[in-house]
């Protein structure tokens, strides 16, 4: 006998089964939870006092205040001390100062024995500072007694050198103490530096002494000793380093063979200090790579003459930069690869900022037009001091550019490029016809690149639909943990260098174009190629690039029907009729190819053409009519049927306006009733086929458009004929308002009938009030202010009344 459930049964079990475990499993997250704030939760507050005088937290611990008491202590005991050997005591000579003196210090430095025998650490530290300063005292004591006619840095370089000693070795006896070592430390850096200045060196021969001095600093960083002499050593070599680097760099740039030696020196000493200081290795290299550059660079610059002093520079700035990918993985540590890369390619972005001279010229130079359109003579550009050394830069650039790889790698060589081929017809000084086939040259690499930008990214294939990333190597696969957060992904190369060959297209034709405006035939043969290579790169591309490309296309267009009404001898109104030719063609177009940028872009040329015609009235109705033509075939579209429309009876209108101008029409109805029917028509169509439409919508344009400027012309007509006829329309469109129960027709017809009437009854209030007495207007409006008063409750509700009626209507 089968005793297991049906099927049916079995899952409704196992779903309930489930559904109560994960109840269960809720309710104990949520306890562990509660438990876990409980247990790490910070402690509370203690409250405040319950009255004035009692017991607060203390804000400083008793070993802090202790510490400051000692440290302000040992410093005026010093400045004592120091007092005391410099300024007469007395009547007591310097010898008896110096006897004094040495037995004050001698007490000094035994005091800290004894004192951490018995545990007082803090007061041991205290006043073994104060020894040490008194030993400085000491050795300018014995200085001032027995050897007063030795020489001052002589004697200082040999003092510092014995105390460096004497505190080193005091610091092995009192272990415990921590300021001997790196008081030692710091003493240490002032013999050699100081016994090379007594020895008559100059500043190489210091700056040797203090890079050999900073060297023993490195070397102490690498040993077993305690931290704080470390860090004194590394903060001195610090210090020594930053002086002699300025040093070297400045006899680089005076004697070269000198300032060399002495800038590898310092690269040296800093490459071995990024081995025993690990974290800060990075910028460790970057200055060694600085410095290298320097010393490589030096002797060539000057042997060679002085427009070869930046690419002298560039070339060994990228030599190192080349150190970023060896040849054997390995042999250089990752974080001196990293700062040798950043710091070569510093001196390379400086050497390509020194070189951009001759491309801004070569872009923005055609720009002048002081020669005149068409003239044949072209501008003479501003040259740079050097430009074809700046050419051999660039070149330089974007070859190693190159061979990095990478998407900033590809990218720059891209951009280098562009700049070498746009600063040749400068450098070079090559002819007109040259310039313009370079320039051109440029546009259609650019744009080359910019519509397939996947073949100039060598090695990296854009991912296929749906695959899964790889996993980055690294520095990025580092973070490629559970929980963890991925880095921002490196941009991907096809936009990049997309958006790149785009900006170079875009200012290369605009280049090539200023140019080819000296000569017409020029002109003429640019923008056809301009206009067939964008046409391509629109057929052939792909979102931005394309709409873009669309766009300049369209522009290159509009330049080639400008130019041909100019050479015509066309005035500007009918070279404005010429351009309407573009949003024609646009519109016709875009039946075919739909472009977000093309249309829009041939609205702006057809624009640009009808402001050409406004100094020819009767021209400028003749390009409002074509443009309403086009707009109104463009209406045929679906999706453009209602701009489109509402363009074309717009431009309409406004032809016929200025067409009514041009033949001296002055009365406004001619003006008004043009738009007021054809409006009221299409309201009436609008309210048949949405019954719930409001009256406002529907016939309140139309009819404001007649009635507010046939009011305004009443008021200033003096005839009768004008108002008789406004008045009987507006009491015709009362009527139908309240007919049919519409609110706009009501109000508009309503208010235009009682103003028409004040106007024809103003003369007869004017001749009335002119006869009565005085005093009869303000008491007149006195009594009706007193009459609305008592009557305020009841004329309210009256209007009231009056505005839930005209809100029942629509």
């Amino acid at each position: 006998m089968d005793t297991n459930p049906p099927p049916v049964e079995e899952l409704r079990r196992v779903d309930a089964e489930l559904a109560r475990l994960d109840a269960r499993r809720a309710e104990l997250l949520a306890r562990r939870a509660w438990l876990l704030g409980v247990l790490y939760a910070p402690p509370a507050r203690p409250a405040a006092p319950p009255f004035p005088g009692a017991v607060t937290p203390a804000e400083t611990s008793p070993r802090g205040a202790q510490n400051v008491l000692l440290t302000l202590g040992g410093t005026l005991l010093a400045i004592a001390a120091l007092a005391f050997t410099l300024v007469s005591w007395g009547s007591m000579g310097i010898a008896g100062r110096s006897a004094v003196l040495l037995a004050v210090t001698s007490a000094a430095l035994a005091a800290p024995a004894v004192l951490l025998r018995r545990g007082l650490a803090s007061t041991a530290e205290a006043v073994g500072a104060l020894g040490l300063v008194l030993t400085v005292l000491d050795a300018y004591a014995l200085h001032r007694v027995a050897l007063p006619g030795t020489d001052g840095l002589g004697y200082a370089a040999v003092a510092s050198a014995v105390l460096a000693g004497l505190w080193a070795g005091y610091g092995g006896l009192l272990r415990r103490l921590r300021l001997p070592f790196p008081a030692a430390v710091a003493a240490a850096q002032l013999p050699l530096p100081l016994g090379v200045l007594a020895a008559g060196g100059g500043p190489a021969a210091v700056a040797w002494a203090a890079v050999l001095t900073a060297a023993a600093d490195v070397l102490l960083l690498g040993r077993p000793v305690r931290a704080e002499a470390r860090i004194a050593a590394g903060a001195s070599a610090g210090v020594l380093a930053a002086w002699a680097l300025p040093v070297g760099a400045w006899l680089s740039l005076t004697s070269p063979w000198t300032g060399a030696p002495l800038l590898l020196g310092c690269a040296a000493l800093c490459l071995y200090a990024a081995r025993a200081v690990r974290p800060a290795a990075s910028a460790l290299a970057v200055v060694a790579g600085l410095a290298a550059v320097a010393a490589v660079g030096g002797p060539p610059r000057a042997a060679l003459p002085p427009e070869w002093t930046v690419p002298v520079y560039a070339v060994c700035g990228l030599a190192l930069a080349s150190l970023w990918r060896p040849v054997r993985a390995g042999w250089i540590p990752g974080a001196v690869r990293a700062g040798f890369g950043l710091a070569g390619g510093g001196v390379a972005a400086v050497g390509v900022l020194w070189a951009l001279p001759p491309v801004l010229a070569g872009v923005l130079g055609p720009a002048d037009r002081s020669a005149g359109l068409w003239s044949g003579r072209h501008a003479a550009p501003v040259l740079a001091d050097h430009p074809a050394t700046a050419v051999l830069v660039l070149l330089l650039g974007a070859v190693a550019a190159a061979t990095a790889g990478g998407v900033w790698g590809r990218w720059g060589a891209v951009a280098l490029g562009w700049a070498l081929l746009t600063a040749l017809p400068v450098a070079l000084e090559l002819s007109y016809a040259a310039g313009l086939a370079v320039r051109l040259v440029a546009t259609a690499a650019a744009l080359g690149l910019a519509v397939r930008p996947g073949a100039a990214a060598r090695g990296l294939p854009e991912p296929a639909p749906g695959s899964v990333p790889e996993r980055p190597e690294g520095a990025w696969g580092a973070s490629w943990t559970a929980g963890a957060a991925v880095p921002a992904a490196p941009p991907a190369p096809g936009a990049l260098l997309g958006w790149t060959g785009l900006a170079a297209a875009l200012a290369s034709a605009g280049s090539a174009l200023l140019l080819a405006l000296d000569v017409r035939a020029a002109t003429f043969v640019v923008l056809g190629v301009l206009l067939a290579l964008f046409t391509a790169a629109a057929v052939l591309g792909a979102g931005a690039v394309r709409e873009t490309a669309a766009g300049a296309a369209v522009l290159a267009a509009a330049g080639l029907a400008g130019a041909g009404a100019a050479a015509a001898g066309l005035s500007a109104a009918a070279a404005g009729l010429v351009l309407l030719l573009v949003p024609a063609g646009t519109a016709a177009l875009a039946v075919r190819v739909r472009s977000v940028a093309a249309e829009p872009t041939g609205v702006a040329v057809g624009a640009l053409g009808v402001a050409l015609t406004v100094p020819r009235p009767a021209v400028l109705a003749l390009a409002l009519a074509l443009g309403g033509v086009v707009a109104a075939a463009t209406a045929l579209r679906p999706e453009r049927r209602r701009p489109a429309s509402w363009t074309a009876g717009a431009l309409f209108l406004a032809a016929a306006w200025v067409r009514l101008a041009v033949w001296g029409v002055s009365v406004p109805e001619a003006y008004t009733l043009p738009v007021t029917v054809p409006a009221l028509v299409v309201g009436l169509l609008r309210r048949r086929r949405d019954p719930e439409a409001s009256s406002w919508a529907a016939y309140g344009p139309g009819l404001a458009v007649t009635l507010v400027p046939g009011l305004a012309a009443v008021w200033s007509d003096p005839d009768w004929v004008r108002p008789l006829l406004l008045g009987a329309g507006a009491l015709a469109v009362t009527l139908l308002g309240a007919r049919f129960r519409l609110q706009a027709p009501l109000v508009l017809g309503g208010t235009a009938l009682v103003l028409v009437g004040a106007h024809e009854l103003a003369p007869y209030v004017v001749q009335l009030v002119g006869a009565l007495p005085r005093w009869l207007p303000p008491a007149a409006a006195g009594l009706l202010l007193l009459a609305v008063g008592a009557t305020y409750e009841r004329r309210l509700c009256e209007a009231r009344m009056l505005r839930e009626r005209l809100a029942r209507m629509r």
